[in-house]
């Protein structure tokens, strides 16, 4: 049987969990008819502060953006404008969800390839920054620029030299041409940005320097220059590292519905995470330099950008599945839950979301606690492959219908990145939980429906 892989979780989040707390998540299965997300903006708010607390505490003018991709919640958007977070978008939807929220527009950063006319326009309009991509996306915005009489704010996004085959970013020969067409009028070159797949800090600190480097040198030529994007990649500690070493020891086909093997797995223990690995990027030395990035940083009188989503969203949320049936195969129980595998999004990436869900038992007489019972999680469609687990989970009660099942921290990406209305199954919604307005240990959590349509 495969081990046990518990989820870190808060205090806030156990409360919802554990008796009296679970009637609320059974009421508001009953009373929204289906799966749903909770939602805990307190927890965005704290991550943020981190992330800001890592930038002071290395004397480094650092500036925080929201990745907005990562959970589609009008709250967390939201959040970000009172808290003076800037947000990064890539989709005309995505901006103006920011601008309706309360985020100004020159704290906008516009990302992705090939962003379309309409996007473009409006960024130039309101003062985004845009990460240009490609040469010919330049141009486009040069003319945009001209055409409106404004002056459009830019950054460079570099081809990682670790990744020469990716489809994102400016080798270094088109970075030079680039560097030529924004001495010109109608655009103000505000410095580069890069985004690396991955978590390694020392090749992120390497592209870092080399974007300080390039700073200086288009300063030679006139230009502003001042800032560094370094994107996302900030990591989440889902688990405990022994549970993970465990989980890598042991995990064989056979302790996954009908011998599912996956090839790879998101790293969900890191040891370095969230507002940590920007603090241990920021000490590291990058290579050929003597300087932490944060002196180097300094030095040039560069802004360091950030763009975190999955790590401001840590603890944030999680999603909640009530079981429909149980049936018992070959030695184990296969669950169905009323949604679909959709709404639980990392297959999307060809993998597993391995954290165990945790029973929220309806009110019965018949629990036990002589497990563990071996459970898959399957959907209510009829796709043989639509599973939200595919891993024997050793639940300490064997799950019922009628219990709850909840995934905890599946706020950064897992909600929505995938999600889909087949079988005219509506989208689960999003419900926001705060606490009580009176500090009672008898009194239950606020909550209400987020405002994202």
């Amino acid at each position: 049987m495969t081990t046990a892989l518990p989820s870190h979780t808060t205090d806030e989040v156990r409360a919802l969990l554990e008796p009296p707390g679970g009637s609320l998540l059974h009421e508001l299965g009953h009373g929204l008819g289906g799966p749903y997300h909770v939602l805990f903006p307190r927890r965005f708010d704290a991550n943020a502060a981190a992330f800001r607390e890592a930038f002071a505490s290395a004397g480094v003018d650092g500036r925080v953006y929201y990745a907005k991709k990562a959970n589609k919640a009008s709250v967390f958007v939201e959040r970000a404008a009172v808290a003076g977070l800037g947000v990064d978008v890539a989709s005309h939807g995505e901006l103006r969800e920011a601008l309706a929220a309360g985020v100004r527009g020159t704290d906008l950063v516009i990302t992705g390839p090939a962003k379309d006319d309409h996007l473009l326009r409006v960024s130039v309009l309101h003062g985004a920054l845009i990460a240009v991509d490609a040469l010919d996306e330049l141009d486009r915005v040069l003319a945009l620029a001209r055409e409106l009489g404004r002056t459009a704010q830019v950054l460079l996004r570099l081809l990682p030299p670790g990744q020469p085959h990716s489809r994102f970013g400016l080798d270094d020969t088109e970075t030079a041409t680039a560097l030529g067409r924004c001495r010109t009028e109608h655009v103000d070159l505000a410095g580069f940005s890069f985004h690396l797949s991955g978590y390694d800090i020392q090749e992120r600190a390497d592209l870092a320097a080399r974007a300080v480097r390039l700073c200086a040198q288009a300063r030679a030529l006139g230009l502003r220059a001042d800032r560094v994007s370094v994107g996302g990649g900030f990591a989440v500690d889902y688990v405990d590292a022994d549970d993970w070493r465990r989980f890598h020891e042991s995990t064989r086909p056979e302790h996954f519905h009908r011998n599912k093997t996956f090839s790879g797995y998101y790293p969900y223990h890191s040891p370095v995470a969230g507002a940590d690995a920007l603090a241990a990027l920021l000490a590291s030395t990058p290579a050929d330099e003597t300087s932490s990035l944060a002196d180097l940083v300094r030095q040039a009188r560069v802004t360091l950008l950030v763009e975190p989503g999955r790590a401001l969203l840590d603890q944030a949320g999680c999603s909640v599945f009530r079981v429909q049936g149980v049936k018992e195969r070959d030695g184990y129980d296969i669950l169905t839950v009323d949604g679909s595998s959709l709404s639980l999004s990392e297959q999307w990436f060809e993998s597993e979301f391995l954290p165990d869900p945790v029973v929220v038992p309806a009110d019965r007489a018949d629990l036990a606690d002589a497990g563990p019972y071996p459970a898959c999680v399957g959907a209510a469609t009829c796709l043989e492959s639509d599973l939200l687990t595919w891993r024997k989970i050793p639940f300490p009660v064997r799950p019922a219908t009628g219990d709850l099942l909840v995934y905890l921290n599946t706020a950064g990406y897992q909600m929505d990145s995938n999600e889909s209305p087949f079988h005219e199954l509506p989208l689960p919604p999003k419900v926001v939980v705060e606490p009580p307005a009176h500090d009672s240990p008898s009194v239950r959590p606020r909550w209400r429906l987020d405002r994202h349509p």
